[in-house]
């Protein structure tokens, strides 16, 4: 029998199990792996001496990088809980309780940021103090502490109680019973027992995201006045469905409550582009409402964070623990904006009211309404509950500090308020709510979500289910709030023309597409031309290393259209898109009238250009394509000449250029690589040299105008990391700190 066996988990992430030293190793922990585990069948359900349990890994090997093509690498919080809980190993007297922790491998640096990104899981806000500066009053934190310590049995452990650690280096490791780790070079490792041993590859390759471990259809949604639509119903264990959230729809704009794991993939099933959304709404930072707030960064504008301060703070530390960076640089990717909790927020005419919620992190519920016809519309949105049941217990008794009975009658009060639909968590256990709780809750509709089982038949005689893009109006509307963002995307792209004239381009039909239709092929004729309005469409080239994907905003074929000439790539569609399908001939005269050939012409090879990299790919919409654009100056150097970027971010757009950080060489860069993105990076350890290994033409960009682009400083973040890593592989050190996402 084989010592060591491994096994495909999903893109980028494998299982390698050591049975005789009793270690069963996930080598990668992207968002929704336990799911993943599930699915291929490496977590099942087993019972021992009476105790019924979960199998799975006990130890994590971690990626050397926090980011691969967006996303999130690490993020152990989930399967360490798993190990923990679901198969026992905390639990007192429960059979997998041998005296051993969870194991976390890896580099010491990722080792220490997921140990404290764990933490801030576990408990978010750890004192009185904390929650003071976020706002509390002390009364209020002091309270709120008692409730938190009651959730965690009395204290808050550090993570080293909870947690085994194993550092990895440049030199081979040996853990117990003589197996060894062995770090060959970025993100590839040997892991040895005895004269057997496996390599196991934890990089993504080009152009690919973690998967999600679930199939979903593809959903055309209407922009509705007033509207719910149900993008998760699940738990963090559900291996089927996504995570519990929804979407808001107030007036044709679009509000996400929550980012779960594997956000672009349900976005994309929806027909929803992340230009689309207008702001997230934030419940509280638990990884199966947090980790798509990488998804959120591929916007080309900071989205609008809505939360409560104490929300936000402990959202805040989480996400600079889990990045190894400063609290700032969450406001340089989102753009907070504080509710108030208790009141009613007006967020552009839609009205929001947070309400707390008990939980083991600070929590918000959220109440939404609308004025109609006298009176008003609402929504609950209830995730994450406590039952009252628990939360009872958990009052002051002469032996036990706790919560005050106005608390618990404030809580209760609050989940009973009637709303026209209300979501409610029904997970149960220690921290989650039950159905019971709303036996007779007034609502015209409640749906039950934030499980992974079926629902009994009492549950079912109580609330309703709400599959994957379904949807509720609330208010119904005329349903022309596509033609009004059609109109703002044609005015955001051509901002001078006059009125009339857009509305010209305006007339023109719009067309829905399914998804995977062909709107333009490469080498045919362009007849007409495209506006994205909403949706999400594929753009690849015949021989092009790198595609990209557009969203709603984007046009397509605009300068063939003038030209009247053949389409140099394919754009299909991702999703159910509805785009204004404008002919060529009228476009052309519009150019032609509102002298906008040149420059229509003068850009388009620059877009396209940067459409084609790896670093703006991440849809871009048109008005920062053209912004990046404009700016662009070209320099062109002759071979060994060494080319300086004057602190700008610079793409190669012909020939070849050396990277090296001090004497060695790091990188050789081709057609559409970027570099210069650590000269803004004061810990960078180590002097970038760039030199031109034939005649080259680079492209130096305008800092101020990439600065206001998140998926461009995300992707520049990205590269640098891994750049630095390699370096240190091949003898460079890395950066003892990690640079802000505003770099660049």
């Amino acid at each position: 029998m084989a010592r060591l066996r491994k096994f495909h988990v999903t893109t980028g992430v494998s299982l390698v199990e050591a049975p005789e030293v009793g270690l069963s190793i996930l080598c990668g922990c992207p968002g929704d792996v336990v799911k993943h585990l599930m699915r291929r069948g490496l977590i099942v359900e087993a019972e021992a001496s009476g105790v019924r349990f979960e199998t799975g890994p006990n130890a994590i090997l971690l990626s050397d990088v926090t980011l691969q093509n967006g996303m999130f690498c690490n993020l152990a919080e989930f399967p360490v809980l798993q190990m923990l809980y679901l198969q026992g190993m905390l639990l007192p007297g429960h059979p997998n309780n041998k005296g051993q922790k969870p194991l976390l491998i890896g580099l010491r640096e990722q080792v220490e940021t997921q140990m404290r990104y764990i933490h801030r899981g576990n408990y978010g806000l750890t004192s009185v103090e904390e929650m003071m500066a976020a706002g509390a009053d002390r009364a209020q934190a002091e309270e709120l502490m008692r409730m938190k310590l009651r959730f965690a049995f009395g204290r808050i452990l550090p993570p080293e109680q909870l947690l085994d650690t194993l550092h990895l280096g440049r030199d081979p490791v040996t853990v117990r019973g003589g197996l060894e780790f062995r770090r060959i070079a970025l993100n590839l490792f040997q892991i040895s027992l005895g004269d057997e041993s496996v390599i196991v590859d934890l990089n993504l390759p080009d152009e690919q995201h973690y998967p999600a471990p679930y199939t979903l259809g593809k959903y055309s949604i209407d922009r509705e006045y007033f509207a719910v639509v149900h993008s998760g119903d699940g738990d963090g264990w559900d291996p089927n469905r996504p995570c519990m959230s929804s979407m808001v729809m107030f007036q044709g704009r679009v509000y996400l409550i929550d980012a779960g794991p594997n956000l672009h993939h349900n976005l994309t099933a929806l027909g929803i582009s992340v230009n689309e959304l207008d702001g997230l709404f934030h419940t509280h930072c638990h990884d199966d409402h947090f980790a798509g707030l990488t998804a959120l960064l591929h916007a080309d504008r900071r989205i609008k964070y809505y939360a409560t301060p104490l929300v936000r703070a402990s959202v805040t530390k989480k996400f600079a623990a889990l990045m190894a960076t400063d609290d700032e640089v969450f406001s340089h990717c989102f753009e907070p904006h504080d509710l108030e909790s208790d009141q009613w927020n007006n967020i552009d005419g839609l009205e929001v009211k947070p309400i707390l919620s008990p939980h083991p992190v600070e929590t918000s519920c959220y109440l939404f309404r609308a004025p109609w016809e006298g009176s008003y519309r609402s929504y609950a949105h209830l995730a994450d509950l406590v039952s009252l049941k628990v939360l009872a217990g958990m009052q002051a008794t002469n032996e036990k500090p706790g919560i005050a009975k106005s608390f618990y009658d404030k809580v209760a009060s609050d989940y009973s308020v009637p709303t026209n639909l209300k979501k409610i968590d029904i997970g149960g256990g220690l921290i989650h709510g039950v159905v019971e709780d709303f036996v007779g809750d007034q609502s015209d509709k409640i749906v039950l979500a934030h499980t992974s089982r079926e629902l009994t038949v009492a549950e079912k005689e109580i609330g309703s289910g709400a599959p994957f893009g379904s949807v509720d109006v609330i208010i119904p509307g005329d349903n022309h709030f596509a033609w009004r963002n059609a109109f703002e995307g044609l005015r955001t792209c051509f901002p001078f023309a006059p009125h009339h004239d857009v509305r010209m381009l305006l007339n023109s039909p719009l067309v829905i597409y399914n998804p995977e239709t062909i709107l333009m092929r490469q080498g045919q004729a362009v007849t007409h031309m495209f506006l994205v309005v909403t949706g999400m469409v594929d753009m690849f080239r015949e021989g092009s290393p790198v595609n990209g994907q557009l969203s709603a905003g984007a046009l397509i074929g605009d300068a063939a259209a003038i030209q009247s000439g053949q389409a140099n790539k394919t754009y299909r569609a991702a999703s159910f898109v509805q785009a204004l399908k404008i002919s060529s001939e009228l476009f052309r005269q519009f150019a032609e009238r509102n002298g906008l050939v040149e420059e229509v012409m003068a850009i388009d090879a620059r877009r396209d250009f940067l459409r084609s990299t790896w670093v703006c790919s991440e849809a871009l919409t048109q008005s920062n394509l053209n912004r990046v654009a404009r700016t662009m100056s070209e320099r062109s150097y002759a071979a060994e000449e060494t080319v300086d970027t004057g602190g700008r971010l610079a793409f190669l757009k012909e020939g070849k250029l050396e990277l090296s950080i001090g004497k060695r060489v790091v990188d050789t860069l081709l057609p559409g690589d970027f570099f210069g993105e650590e000269d803004t990076v004061p810990e960078f350890n180590g002097s970038a040299r760039i030199r031109a290994l034939g005649p080259s033409h680079v492209y130096l960009t305008d800092p101020d105008v990439v600065a206001h682009v998140p998926v461009m400083r995300w992707r520049l973040l990205e590269g640098y990391r891994r750049r630095a890593r390699t370096g240190e592989i091949k003898g460079v050190k890395a950066p003892a700190t990690s640079p802000s996402p505003a770099a660049g």
